[in-house]
């Protein structure tokens, strides 16, 4: 019997048992799709995670304050100090000092209400100079950003992001009204493009004035030099590391300090983020993947459980072919056929059903799922590979029959 006639019978064989080979294609159906999901659920997160690190801004570094301790002994956390000022924002800016870096934005941050007539918004106010656009990657959809002018002249302008914006005129224009921030009046003068937002924080929503202005009008006071952070932006990539130590080592001086493990503050790269981020993901991906991969398991003892009792209903088929010549080699690749099949043809069902739902379900979710196609062909190759070593046993069990015993069996 040749090659094509091996593949007929095989293929007549699992169409003449429709029902029990329906059972055993949907179990590996539904192994496979859950693979296909599970890995795109973690690609899908992965994608999320670095675009949302990305919209922070191009080869971005941020500076925090270390921790402070109160006069009673008590610890703050990162970022509870007053460690960073204007001055050492001034320093860095200077090309002098740090030629790797292209642009220096120092913040002060609180949360603010602000009021437009009986509307009022509670939101992030961010007081910054006009290097924040581009060290934050961040466009204007509407209007103006704030400029060196309003800076120098602590002016009462205000940038609102979009969902801000939205809160509080609804879908009228915002560029050219003025809003009450903090109980002092302040004119909108521009409404930046949407990022979107992530389930830690809403970059869309927001409003950014001067920092002389927020110095003065918002803060005050012994605090109004103090800095919540500072972001800053290497020339390129490639400078990324370089802009980090000529950060590391300005800050330092300008701070007094002598070894790095006494350092005031904290530096946060872009890099560092993503690469947690992306392992913690690799992890989870790998571990829901392999429980996947149990339903895979169970198709393929599924599989096995089939042949074998093809191989116990076909005794007689097996003795009467052996008696008229066919080798032990053709009935085990008969055999085996019948599995692969069972295996091709419940992995094509399941990617296709895992393409559908991946794109389908994030309709219904929060969660992207990316489709890979490397691995929907992994699934089928792995659906097929399953059919064969599964197979492998009761395709032996029956090469290994004698024709005698056979046909005295029945």
């Amino acid at each position: 019997m040749n090659l094509i006639e091996t593949f007929r019978t095989g293929l007549e064989a699992v169409v003449s048992h429709r029902l029990r080979s329906s059972l055993t294609v949907l179990g590996i159906m539904i192994g496979i799709t859950a693979v296909i999901l599970t890995v795109g659920l973690g690609e899908g997160a992965q994608q999320q995670v670095g675009s949302e690190i990305s919209s922070l801004g191009a080869n971005l570094l941020i500076v925090s304050p270390g921790s402070s301790t109160s006069s009673a002994g008590i610890r703050g956390g990162s970022g509870s100090a007053s460690t960073l000022t204007v001055s050492n924002a001034d320093a860095l800016a200077s090309k002098t000092v740090a030629p790797d870096i292209a642009g220096v934005a120092p913040v002060v941050s609180a949360s603010e209400l602000l009021t437009e007539g009986t509307t009022n918004w509670t939101t992030t106010l961010v007081g910054s100079n006009p290097s924040w656009l581009s060290v934050r990657g961040r466009t204007m959809a509407e209007g103006r950003f704030i400029s060196g002018h309003d800076v120098q002249t602590h002016a009462a302008v205000v940038v609102l992001a979009p969902t801000t914006a939205s809160e509080l005129f609804g879908g009228r224009d915002s560029v050219g009204q003025t809003v009450d921030v903090a109980g002092s009046p302040m004119s909108v003068i521009g409404v930046l493009t949407a990022e979107g937002s992530s389930t830690t924080t809403n970059v869309d929503d927001q409003a950014i004035i001067p920092i002389t202005t927020a110095s003065t009008r918002i803060i005050g006071g012994t605090s109004r030099n103090n800095l919540s952070s500072i972001y800053i932006a290497a020339s390129s990539s490639k400078t990324l590391s370089a802009a980090y130590q000529e950060t590391d080592n300005t800050l330092l001086s300008l701070h007094g300090i002598t070894t790095a493990t006494s350092a005031d503050f904290t530096i946060t790269s872009q890099q560092s983020l993503l690469a947690t981020a992306t392992s913690v993901d690799k992890t989870l991906t790998v571990l829901l993947a392999g429980i996947a991969g149990i339903s895979l398991l169970v198709g393929g003892i599924g599989v096995m459980n089939i042949m074998l009792v093809s191989v116990t209903e076909r005794i007689r088929e097996i003795g009467l072919r052996k008696a008229l010549g066919a080798t032990p080699r053709v009935i085990r690749r008969q055999f085996l056929v019948e599995a692969s099949v069972l295996g091709l043809v419940g992995g094509m069902l399941g990617a296709i059903l895992g393409v559908v739902v991946a794109i389908v379900l994030p309709h219904f979710i929060s969660n992207p799922i990316a489709i890979s196609g490397p691995a929907i062909a992994g699934s089928i190759a792995i659906a097929i590979a399953i059919g064969v070593a599964f197979g492998v046993y009761p395709a032996s069990r029956a090469a290994q029959l004698h024709p005698i015993d056979a046909l005295r069996g029945e």
